[in-house]
């Protein structure tokens, strides 16, 4: 029985098929990483329905932290990198998404149609955190009362849509990171699409009750 060379096992580490099941890994950490900043960012704002005090001090500590100062590029960098990974598999031209769509229908499964939300809403996060990020890092410190005036300024509806579409993506992406890694069996898909969904509710409700809080505030 033959034995594998050390030119072999360098040629197989090098295969297309490894190459992919690598660059799937590094995808599905980046998402990870980008879903517990989103869950986190989102308590921390969604802190103002308490109390905009609170709010206040929480953007004033991770400023004397160089908290915000640091994360801002870096989590910047970590959606270019996520994007980046994740664009070889999605369907830019519109042949290719009308394609899929079709096979999608001829398949009739609901993890494939959120793929598609995926794709989606993807494209209007990664050029909504550029425009988000920018403001506000632009015009620090971190305070809710200027929140309240970009608000009545017209960006009011730019998280109409960020903010829903950046639910979903997160929301959708932990379900099939788990689904993908091995953490859900299919008998328990149904189950955790539930729950799953329900969390996505409840942050979607969080960010609309702390929007309507800061707009009332710059009344």
């Amino acid at each position: 029985m033959s034995q594998i060379t050390p030119l072999t096992e360098v040629q197989a580490a090098r295969s297309p098929r490894d190459l992919r099941s690598r660059l799937d890994f590094w995808q599905a950490l980046s998402g990870a990483c980008l879903a517990i900043f989103v869950c986190f960012h989102l308590i921390f704002e969604g802190s103002v329905v308490i109390s905009p005090a609170i709010t206040d001090w929480i953007g004033w500590a991770m400023e004397v932290t160089y908290v915000a100062q640091i994360a801002a590029p870096v989590v910047l960098l970590l959606i270019i990198f996520h994007f980046w990974i994740a664009a070889r598999k999605m369907p830019f031209l519109a042949g290719e998404m009308q394609i899929f769509i079709n096979h999608s229908k001829a398949l009739n499964d609901v993890d494939t149609w959120l793929w598609i939300v995926q794709v989606l809403t993807a494209v209007v996060i990664l050029a909504g955190a550029f425009f988000h990020v920018y403001t506000v890092m632009t015009d620090l410190p971190i305070e809710v009362i200027k929140s309240a005036q970009r608000l009545h300024m017209g960006w009011w509806l730019f998280y109409v849509f960020f903010l829903p579409c950046t639910i979903l993506h997160t929301g959708i992406g932990i379900y099939r990171i788990a689904v993908k890694y091995g953490f859900l069996s299919k008998e328990k898909r149904y189950f955790w699409r539930g729950v799953i969904w329900s969390g996505m509710g409840c942050y979607l409700v969080l960010g609309t009750c702390a929007l309507i809080r800061v707009w009332f505030i710059g009344n």
